[in-house]
């Protein structure tokens, strides 16, 4: 069997992981693989090649993908699709890997449901906002980048006696916001998914740190946060409580370095488990991990409604802060 694997969407720390894992266990089992790159957006004009089990030599370590990616909304049109199936055909290509999030498994099923490609997913993007998995490649790696991030901010804040908005990604879910902010020891946070009072209560959180002596905050906020982003709030704090505060935003540096060895290990065993699933027949399916175990969900089930973090992170974030 000839398999194709591509990275699709965001970036994710365990990508890498992920492909070699893919082209070895093909290897062991007598497959070939070929890469596409690019992403859909190198489906659709044919842009991929062999990829031999050498290709993949130093890439565990390697963060962002070695086979590139991109977004490629023409993808979601159905003519772009039938053409990408004839690219798959005219190269001998019978199933298709998909390391991505969200949209990348979106798509993936409505492929194979209209044009019989058998798909596998392989859950590749920092937000972890996936259903039926707990874990997604790149959440730990994103989420100790943060962390680390934070502990340094800290140090400044204390010196200073100030308060630091620190904006994370995350895109629509609060799910790295949440742990980012429990991790570091965030005063509070701001995120999608948080009430709809949630500004209000930060100012009263604040101010009530404030009289029991508490000179230094930080306050972990969301990019996709409904009060906004993170310049924006800092902008309504310094309006209406005219506060002392700085705003820092990460941004990109938490998709990008060296995969933690927890998305070395899940990027490993996901890719290898993806090669052999389709070599016994299985298709239509995306793996990830629930209470420590590896599990497979079918590929419909990424219409579902994302996870939200568990409120009880949230009321925990506020005691500890104290």
């Amino acid at each position: 069997m000839r398999l194709g694997v591509l990275t699709s969407g965001g970036d994710a720390p365990g990508m890498n992981a992920a492909i070699r894992a893919v082209v070895r266990q093909a290897d062991a089992l007598g497959h070939e693989v070929w890469g596409i790159y690019r992403g859909y957006q190198g489906l659709l004009v044919g842009d991929m090649a062999p990829l031999p089990s050498r290709a993949c030599a130093n890439i565990l370590q390697r963060g962002g993908t070695m086979l590139h990616t991109a977004r490629c909304a023409e993808f979601y049109e159905a003519e772009p699709r039938a053409r990408a199936a004839g690219k798959l055909r005219e190269a001998g290509i019978e199933a298709l890997v998909v390391i991505g999030g969200d949209g990348s498994f979106r798509a993936a099923e409505t492929f194979q449901r209209e044009h019989g490609v058998a798909c596998a997913g392989i859950p590749g993007t920092i937000d972890n906002d996936l259903s039926g998995t707990e874990r997604t490649l790149g959440f730990d790696t994103a989420l100790n980048t943060a962390v680390e991030a934070i502990d340094r901010i800290r140090d400044t804040a204390s010196s200073h006696g100030r308060l630091f908005l620190v904006e994370v990604m995350g895109r629509s879910s609060g799910m790295l916001a949440v742990h980012t902010a429990l991790a570091c020891g965030a005063e509070a946070v701001l995120y999608p998914e948080s009430p709809d009072d949630s500004y209000e209560a930060l100012v009263t959180r604040l101010n009530a740190n404030w009289l029991r002596g508490k000179r230094s905050s930080i306050v972990v906020v969301a990019e996709g946060d409904t009060v906004g982003r993170a310049m924006a709030v800092g902008e309504r704090l310094k309006r209406d409580h005219a506060l002392d505060l700085r705003v820092v935003v990460l941004g990109h540096i938490q998709r990008g370095g060296s995969p933690s060895a927890m998305d070395r290990i899940w990027g490993s065993r996901w890719g290898a488990e993806a090669v052999r699933r389709l070599d016994c027949g299985e298709s239509g399916f995306y793996l990830g991990e629930v209470a420590g175990a590896l599990v497979a969900q079918p590929l419909s089930r990424i219409l579902e409604p994302q996870p939200v973090p568990p409120g009880d992170l949230g009321r925990l974030i506020a005691i500890l802060a104290r």
